[in-house]
């Protein structure tokens, strides 16, 4: 059984203050409002970042890891 079964508005403005820290325009991001297990962040082929909500991992401690999740995905410029 997963803990969470939908991304709230509240998850999603969370996982936006991670991005707007990282300077990443909220137009390039997609957040899927169902989360998934694992949960992922990735680059698609439109260019913008993916970032699905993992079910089974307590969204508190899932969200710290985001922003490291996040710099993996980006391009060294």
């Amino acid at each position: 059984m997963s803990l969470l079964d939908t991304v709230s508005f509240q998850h999603i403005t969370r996982i936006l203050e991670v991005t707007d820290e990282l300077d990443i325009s909220r137009e390039a991001v997609e957040i899927p409002l169902a989360p998934a297990s694992p949960g992922v962040v990735r680059r698609l082929s439109n260019g913008k970042l993916e970032i699905v909500v993992d079910a089974d991992l307590p969204f508190d401690d899932w969200v710290r890891t985001l922003p490291e999740k996040i710099q993996a995905e980006m391009p060294d410029d």
